[in-house]
């Protein structure tokens, strides 16, 4: 490969795949603020721009580490590093797309004309798979046309630069008529960002191997940019320091009740296959060194997460099967320690007056007492047998978190409107719940993708997704779950009681835009129902009237309001008044939801 990585006249190898491939990441994080602008609805959103930089940068950080490229490696981290950061359905689809590339790539020594062709044409058959109700006018839209393009270019012989140029410019002429084919789109006067998302990362990559930009990863990748993170300083340690000033003495806290004291995590990229029998024999080993075992495998990584004594040991085992990524282990008995005299400077703390002091023996007494809860715990946990089922939800806000907590949900993943959680995400929570089925509740619908996927990751365990695509849904949905009743009952029963929900949000633009006939400016409050932006003012109460207004009818019974971080509680309290005394044929709740962005959050069964 020439000095600037130009291959206009050769097909491309793995080592410009792999420069090509981080060339691309690049390109969608430098531009991905403008991605976001085009988003049709102005809401301060988990936006496109980032979720697919988010998904590529996953990828590229594991892509950038391999100092020998093959297509083998390449391909995979591409495609495993893309499938555990994937976030929000752009994400999602574009990880679908990079995951039917690559397996149109993995087995080549070379990348022709031909081949990309049918990598392409794979790409988008893998996307369109994954997505329930494809839509038109949108990047799978794009992927498609540019696949065309490819085998179309593919026959007529055409040199690789030829090919590359005219295979984007067709795709951007795609893009361009998005507009056509999504009158929302038309409306808002842009193109569809998923489509600009893939066409910033092709043409990125393009430009870098024809020597237009050029980038020098040689010390890795990071969300920065082009470098490593080697010169970030130390954690400071004054936490420990100031716990030392207490007088605890750190090695007489009771730690023996850890049997095994090193928690152990890391992903495999699977180099050699991986047959259930294979999988069944690493675990009988792990076991034979350790306990609170969780291994999960697809046919390209395998997540484990192990406690042992000897983490060296797991890590020879599992290099029998492919290189280790994302290596962690956390010395649990050090941490209990932390956690021992963390607690302890709480009593402490809660026990004291501006004029008295702790005594040694009372000091000592709740020390021993907090231990020995610890212990109680400890035991407790390793004694614990698997329950039938279980539940995550998404949620933020204290308010809604304690909400779910309320409602039976083992584990809360932060995150909804301003961050979409990763597929990686989810996985890490299906692993901390002890259940044999587990519910997924998104409670966002740019968030269910990400739900399945990790699904379809998952083997040792069984995993529904509820489709909830907003709070109220979920909490709908949890209330609805029967014990005694069939996973796919439970399902059809927890989507039925979600149908009969009507969810409104209440929020504030962020950008200059024109949307079902109204005309928004940023800063406008905004009052969307499921079916679309229903109220626009620049008053708050004005705003979230209207919406409500237009949410209930003659057989409505129940309106659920959860107020937010923002909203102050003598505010949040003349308006309840004001449903109660307006809506008198309703019951009405109204709870803290404590939720960032949204003022208030309404639901009308």
């Amino acid at each position: 490969m020439s000095e600037n990585n130009s291959h206009n006249n050769v097909g491309l190898d793995a080592k410009g795949l792999q420069y090509a491939f981080l060339a691309g990441a690049k390109s969608i994080e430098e531009k991905k603020d403008y991605i976001n602008e085009l988003n049709v609805f102005p809401v301060p959103d988990g936006d496109t721009g980032t979720n697919m930089t988010l998904t590529i940068t996953a990828a590229a950080k594991e892509v950038a580490a391999i100092t020998e490229p093959t297509f083998a490696n390449v391909t995979k981290a591409m495609s495993t590093g893309s499938l555990r950061g994937a976030r929000g359905n752009s994400g999602v689809i574009l990880s679908q797309l990079i995951r039917g590339l690559c397996k149109g790539l993995e087995d080549k020594t070379e990348i022709t004309t031909d081949v990309i062709a049918a990598a392409f044409e794979r790409a988008v058959a893998t996307a369109y798979k994954a997505v329930m109700k494809p839509k038109e006018g949108t990047i799978l839209t794009v992927a498609k046309g540019l696949s065309d393009k490819a085998t179309e270019l593919a026959k007529a012989k055409k040199t690789p630069l030829e090919f590359a140029t005219e295979v984007l410019e067709y795709g951007r002429e795609v893009l361009d008529k998005t507009p056509d084919m999504l009158p929302v789109l038309k409306e808002a006067g842009v193109v569809d960002s998923g489509g600009e998302g893939l066409m910033t990362i092709l043409e990125g990559a393009f430009a870098a191997l024809t020597g237009k930009v050029s980038y020098d990863f040689s010390n890795g990748y990071d969300s920065e940019g082009v470098g490593t993170n080697s010169d970030r300083p130390a954690p400071d340690a004054s936490g420990l320091r100031m716990s030392n000033s207490l007088g605890i003495d750190r090695k007489s806290i009771d730690t023996s009740h850890i049997k095994y004291g090193y928690c152990t995590e890391f992903i495999i990229i699977l180099e050699k296959d991986f047959p259930k029998s294979e999988e069944e024999k690493f675990k009988s080993f792990l076991l034979s060194i350790g306990d609170s075992l969780v291994v999960v495998a697809d046919d390209t990584i395998c997540k484990v997460h192990v406690h042992t004594n000897h983490p060296g040991q797991a890590f020879e085992k599992a290099l029998e099967y492919g290189s280790l990524t994302s290596m962690k282990v956390d010395n649990m008995r050090e941490e209990h320690r932390e956690k021992v005299i963390t607690e302890a400077e709480k009593a402490a703390a809660g026990v004291s007056t501006s004029n008295a002091k702790i005594g040694n023996d009372e000091f000592e007494g709740h020390n021993v007492s907090i231990a020995n809860d610890e212990k109680h715990e400890e035991d407790k946990a390793d004694s614990e047998k698997q329950k039938e089922y279980g539940f995550i939800a998404v949620s933020v806000g204290q308010g809604m978190n304690d909400i779910f907590k309320d409602l039976g949900v083992d584990h809360l993943i932060e995150g909804g409107q301003t961050m979409n959680p990763s597929t990686e995400d989810m996985l890490n929570a299906i692993e901390k719940v002890n259940a044999k089925t587990i519910y997924i509740l998104p409670n966002n619908k740019n968030i269910i993708l990400a739900a399945n996927q990790a699904k379809d990751l998952t083997e040792d365990k069984e995993i529904v997704v509820v489709p909830s695509k907003t709070a109220p849904q979920g909490i709908a949905a949890l209330i609805a779950f029967d014990a005694q009743s069939s996973s796919e009952d439970n399902l059809a029963n927890m989507i039925s009681d979600m149908d009969n929900v009507k969810t409104g949000q209440v929020t504030y633009a962020v950008r200059d835009t024109t949307i079902d006939g109204k005309t928004i400016n940023a800063g406008d409050i905004m009052g969307i129902d499921d079916n679309g932006i229903q109220s626009v003012s620049t008053d708050l109460v004005e705003a979230t009237r209207k919406l409500l207004e237009n949410m209930v009818d003659d057989d409505s019974e129940l309106i659920s309001i959860y107020y937010g971080a923002e909203v102050k509680e003598e505010d949040a309290k003349e308006f309840e008044n004001y449903v109660t005394e307006t809506y008198e044929d309703c019951d009405v709740e109204f709870n803290y939801g404590g939720q960032p962005i949204y003022y208030y959050i309404l639901s009308v069964e």
